[in-house]
């Protein structure tokens, strides 16, 4: 399983949200390339960047910012928030992008989700991010009437390869993540699931890694030292093929 440090970006910095809310914006860097070589020496090979600007706008306010960290944090780079049109998908796999994560149009516009992963294949990603059950659009300021689900049912169906799923009530929480929901995920669907949101002890890793999960993602908990980048990155790797 492999272990994904996140970025997330507004105004350039880096800042995390707590459950989604960007009215509790906590900022812990003005320097994202710093803080991507730190996770690069800790073992990290992907590194998980969000645009919270462009994920509550449609727009690439940091998309300069995420070519600095394609060309020089060492790590592959995946990128989510705002990404709704070809042109955008185009700029960032033109940068260097590893994976591009569509989230809001995913849901909104199935034609076009099909269309970029029959041009694009495995460099589309696709963000679930679930509340009470349901797709969580926007930048998570809106509930979609999608159920995960029925979702999941139509991402397999497309061909999409790897899903990033929130559970936004865990995000950003220190609480523990949604073990449930991602052994749910694992064994109903064959597709690379990502899991994100409230993964903050060892324990998390190794629940998940158990799970056969492609992956997790790690925000606020070791941005507060909660846990250790490096330590989580050896414990994931442990059994993975």
């Amino acid at each position: 399983m492999y272990i994904l440090p996140a970025t997330d970006l507004y105004d350039g910095k880096v800042v995390r949200l707590y459950k989604g809310d960007y009215a509790q914006m906590t900022v812990y860097s003005d320097k994202p390339l710093h803080i991507a070589r730190e996770f690069a020496a800790c073992g990290a090979v992907f590194l998980h960047v969000v645009d919270l600007e462009g994920a509550r706008d449609g727009t690439m306010p940091n998309r300069h910012v995420v070519e600095k960290l394609v060309e020089k944090s060492g790590m592959s780079v995946e990128i989510g928030g705002g990404i709704r049109t070809e042109d955008a998908i185009r700029t960032y796999i033109d940068m260097g992008v590893e994976r591009v994560i569509l989230g809001t149009s995913a849901v909104t516009d199935p034609i076009f989700l099909q269309k970029m992963v029959d041009r694009y294949t495995d460099r589309i990603a696709v963000g679930v991010d679930v509340k009470d059950g349901f797709v969580a659009i926007k930048g998570w300021t809106e509930q979609s009437e999608v159920q995960c689900d029925a979702f999941f049912e139509r991402l397999q169906q497309i061909g999409v390869v790897t899903v990033i799923c929130t559970d936004i009530a865990k995000d950003g929480s220190l609480s523990g993540t949604n073990l449930s929901l991602y052994k749910h995920l694992s064994e109903a669907y064959d597709m690379q699931i990502i899991a994100s949101g409230g993964v903050s002890t060892l324990e998390d890793i190794i629940a998940l890694r158990e799970m056969n999960l492609y992956g997790a993602i790690l925000g606020k908990a070791i941005y507060t030292g909660d846990l250790d980048l490096g330590d989580a990155v050896k414990l994931a790797r442990v059994n993975r093929p």
